[in-house]
């Protein structure tokens, strides 16, 4: 139900502050506006993407929880889609979330909104500079091994001498 009357107050909203505007300043300049902001709206989305993409890499590189970038993501990418909508309610909501801060209160604002029951991270559990078996990096594993001739074994079942490969 609240989402039905979000999806029918933003247009009234839109629809009020176009014929406000449009009365105040004309057709025409209202109109350029609408345009201006969706590609300055759209570049700065670019930057900033750009920014929180290599915020992410980062936090994965480090193996530390990336919430908060991934978060910041998503909210950058939801802000692009506003400013591309025509509008000045959701160019204003848009270029709001464009605002670090801004976006660090509603990220803050929907963590104290959520649970979690428990978190799993393999790689993590491996540690810095470790291995994929969880071996430091700098360890060595010595070992020997011979060949043998397959056909000096024993047939086995199957015709196979080892049994792991079958027909």
């Amino acid at each position: 139900m609240r989402l039905l009357f979000i999806f029918i107050l933003i247009p009234l909203i839109e629809i009020a502050l176009f014929v406000t505007v449009g009365d105040l300043i004309g057709l025409w300049p209202t109109l350029l506006i609408v345009l201006a902001t969706a590609v300055i709206g759209t570049s700065l989305v670019r930057s900033q993407g750009l920014s929180v993409m290599r915020d992410i890499q980062t936090s994965m590189d480090r193996l530390d929880n990336p919430a908060a970038p991934l978060a910041h993501g998503a909210m950058i990418l939801l802000s692009g889609i506003l400013l591309v909508t025509p509008g000045f309610f959701t160019d204003f909501v848009g270029f709001a979330l464009l605002v670090p801060k801004v976006r660090d209160h509603v990220f803050n604002l929907i963590r104290s909104r959520i649970t979690i029951n428990g978190v799993q991270m393999n790689a993590a559990s491996r540690g810095p500079g470790r291995g994929s078996a969880g071996r430091a990096a700098g360890d060595v594993i010595d070992g020997e091994f011979r060949e043998i001739d397959p056909d000096s074994l024993p047939p086995r079942p199957g015709n196979h001498p080892s049994g792991w490969k079958q027909d």
